[in-house]
């Protein structure tokens, strides 16, 4: 997608290098497989292939990914990748042990429900979803994040998505974050923990 391959042609990394706060703070397995959606420059993927994971990073950016293979080769990962539009991308069945979603508001209502419903499906039994997203006190702020309304994320929205899910977590709250120049300041966030149940 040429906006994003735009976004993320640069010499910096447009979110830093450093995994998302929220993620790195999650107590996850240490092997089993893992689903990064909309991984852009892969400090996500990278960081989840560092905790032992067997990784598969998607995005639509060739730009992104070849900035993300660069990132997991400096750390000594692997991390295996998939150029993909999510709008039309087959997320399976019951694949992945661990997916994590991290700010993928680029996503309107319509595509975002194609993707819940997808990550939902694409769980093992016991898995774990992991998402942080932005509010709609976001717009105030601007310090990232889209600016379209629809896109941001409420809590009912979020325990509503994911019916087959158990919810251990979420949390809506204001905090600082500096993830590059593409999230720096004061953030209206939100997080889901969540996990499939066994069968």
């Amino acid at each position: 997608m040429q906006r994003w391959n735009d976004r993320y042609s640069g010499e910096d990394f447009l979110f830093g290098t450093a995994p998302n706060a929220f993620l790195a703070s999650q107590r996850l397995p240490t092997q089993g497989t893992a689903l990064a959606v909309a991984d852009g420059e892969g400090r996500n993927g990278a960081w989840l292939a560092e905790q032992g994971l067997d990784v598969l990073a998607v995005d639509a950016s060739e730009v992104g990914l070849a900035k993300g293979q660069r990132l997991a080769a400096e750390r000594g990962v692997t991390l295996r990748q998939e150029l993909a539009d999510l709008a039309h991308w087959n997320f399976g069945d019951e694949r992945f042990d661990v997916i994590a979603a991290i700010f993928i508001q680029f996503a309107e209502p319509a595509l975002r429900e194609r993707l819940f419903v997808g990550m939902q499906a694409a769980l093992k039994p016991g898995g774990l979803l992991l998402i942080e997203g932005y509010r709609a006190e976001q717009l105030a702020y601007g310090t990232g994040g889209p600016s379209e309304l629809a896109n941001l994320y409420t809590e009912a929205m979020l325990r509503a998505a994911f019916p087959a899910l158990q919810i251990e977590h979420l949390s809506a709250y204001d905090a600082e974050i500096h993830e590059g120049a593409g999230h720096n300041g004061m953030s209206a966030l939100i997080d889901l923990v969540a996990r499939k149940p066994m069968r």
